[in-house]
């Protein structure tokens, strides 16, 4: 279950770059409540993400990023208008464009760990073919060690670009 490289980072960067670009003017529009409980739900989501990241648990942290995703990318719809008015302090700035150049690093980071992890796993099959299985077997450890620590980057990446979307949708906080 790894990611690959055109899919879901690459769709919560563009989301959260277009975003960024649109938020602008301080006019907001009235949050219903639903739409509170939906904001307070995706930051939960994000947070319990960061959470089982930290702790390792990958897989779980890439459902919640998604599901955190999923209920922003609702969010967006409803205050596409708003957030074309909507103007950011100077200090929100500042912290999107760290926020989008960290999720920028760790995914670039974790391209070059998967060209790096499929390097070692031809360099696996090679090996096998040759009759060099111990050599072989170290080779698949490291290949999928590479593929593991990609798998996290891209996950950091997305979170990353998700804070952003918080940021952005924090007039929504009750």
């Amino acid at each position: 279950m790894f990611m690959s490289r055109g899919n879901y980072g690459i769709c919560v960067l563009a989301l959260a770059l277009a975003l960024v670009g649109t938020a602008r003017a301080q006019t907001t529009k009235p949050a219903s409540p639903g739409h509170a409980i939906l904001y307070g739900q995706a930051v939960s989501l994000l947070d319990q993400a960061q959470q089982k990241l930290n702790t390792g648990n990958v897989s779980v942290a890439k459902t919640l990023a998604k599901e955190a995703n999923s209920l922003f990318t609702l969010l967006q719809k409803e205050y596409a208008s708003v957030l074309a008015e909507r103007e950011l302090s100077p200090k929100e700035d500042q912290q999107l464009a760290i926020n989008q150049k960290l999720a920028t690093d760790a995914y670039a980071q974790g391209d070059r760990l998967m060209e790096t992890a499929a390097a070692q796993d031809k360099k696996a099959q090679e090996l096998e073919a040759q009759g060099r299985e111990e050599a072989s077997k170290a080779s698949y450890r490291q290949s999928k060690e590479g593929y593991n620590q990609a798998q996290n980057l891209y996950i950091k990446s997305a979170i990353y670009a998700l804070r952003n979307q918080q940021m952005i949708f924090r007039f929504l906080a009750p």
